[in-house]
């Protein structure tokens, strides 16, 4: 197996225990405020639903919406870069640097953290354009366009 691919395997797995993360987070509130907007959640536990969600678990939610708007393409320009052979310093340091963007990303956003939460948001996306940058190169110079 290839560096790169191996780097890319884990922050994949990274990603994905982070994102789980969020879930058992919205849990942990819901479980611990005894609260539940869901009917059938409420009505488990001997409750009457809460109108509102808590705002922890909002936050939280709001949170994996934009993991979910980010994350899917990280996997896919990710596995490009391994299947093109990228060089990869490069694809290595931008796997890394969006993967830590995206964990500091959801722990500044659970913590309304500003300015850190957008700058986070900024370094991922910085890293997307990079490995759609170099998925771009690749493609150019095998068709000889370059």
């Amino acid at each position: 197996m290839s560096t790169v691919l191996s780097f890319y395997a884990l922050c994949v797995v990274v990603l994905f225990f982070k994102m789980f993360a969020i879930s058992c987070y919205q849990g942990f509130y819901r479980i611990s405020r005894m609260t539940f907007k869901n009917v059938e959640d409420a009505k488990l536990v001997g409750r009457t639903p809460s109108a509102e969600e808590l705002p922890q678990v909002t936050r939280a939610k709001n949170a994996w919406l934009n993991d979910l708007e980010n994350i899917p393409l990280f996997f896919a320009l990710g596995g490009l870069c391994v299947m093109l052979d990228t060089p990869a310093e490069r694809t290595i340091l931008l796997l890394c640097i969006f993967t830590v963007a995206r964990m500091v990303h959801t722990f500044t956003y659970l913590a309304a953290w500003q300015p850190w939460r957008t700058i986070a948001y900024f370094v991922g996306i910085g890293c997307l354009m990079g490995l759609a940058g170099m998925i771009v190169s690749i493609l150019v110079n095998q068709a000889g366009w370059v």
